[in-house]
């Protein structure tokens, strides 16, 4: 009885569980679906300008890079058989950020060289944000047709906005942007490793930077590793 008991309330307890999660989970996506797509109104029903949500949250991510300037994008709208066609140039700034995530940065990947007093930090390659259009600060918008519907208009809005996020991205991600990115970054990444290093009296040493796709065998057989910089840390308070 005490068994048929004690298991009844143990599936009483996973039940219980398991509505708790998925009420939790409705919970989720009503709160994203009304913070998303849901007008907050004042109690006389206008819609006023103001914050619907914000989040503060702690980051890793060193910014080492951006890439900025002035995009141009171009769409076309044809509606009616053909017979309405409309088209629109658009001109704006654009910004893209290049980061390196220190929190990826671990022990295993710090070498120390003894005989060159050199530091090697073996970095994970650069991440690319999203590309940053700045729509509401637009230096051109042209727009060309007989009639420009609602609709049309609405179109061709979302087209130069979509074209010019993928034509930012594509030129972010470019061999030669990541390629100036990676080198930028270097000089970041070497700059921030660099304290710890002076406040261990070593201020002379050299800083050297890779990424993944430089670290072949090739390379790494150049370089004699010896010690680590937790082993100098520990030979010099010894020392002392």
């Amino acid at each position: 009885m005490d068994a048929r008991m004690s298991h009844g309330v143990f599936r009483g307890l996973v039940i219980a569980f398991l509505l708790l999660c998925a009420g939790l989970l409705g919970y989720l996506v009503w709160s994203n679906y009304t913070e998303r797509y849901i007008v907050t109104e004042e109690e006389d029903g206008s819609a006023i300008t103001r914050l619907i949500s914000a989040r503060m949250s702690g980051t890793s991510q060193l910014k080492v890079a951006e890439l900025s300037g002035t995009v141009q994008a171009n769409a076309e709208d044809v509606r009616g058989f053909g017979l309405l066609k409309s088209n629109q140039i658009v001109k704006m700034p654009y910004s893209v950020g290049y980061y390196v995530d220190l929190s990826r940065i671990g022990p295993d990947d710090l070498e120390w060289v003894e005989d060159s007093r050199t530091l090697i930090v073996n970095a994970p390659d650069i991440s690319v944000e999203k590309a940053n259009v700045d729509e509401s600060r637009r230096s051109l918008v042209r727009t060309d047709g007989l009639i420009v519907t609602r609709q049309a208009a609405e179109q061709l809005s979302q087209r130069t906005s979509a074209g010019a996020q993928n034509k930012v991205a594509r030129e972010a991600q470019s061999p030669q942007r990541m390629a100036q990115a990676r080198e930028l970054g270097k000089s970041v990444v070497a700059r921030t490793m660099r304290l710890p290093l002076e406040t261990l009296g070593y201020g002379d040493a050299r800083v050297v930077v890779t990424y993944p796709i430089e670290r072949t065998a090739q390379a790494r057989d150049a370089v004699d590793v010896s010690r680590r910089p937790e082993d100098v840390l520990r030979d010099r308070q010894k020392a002392r």
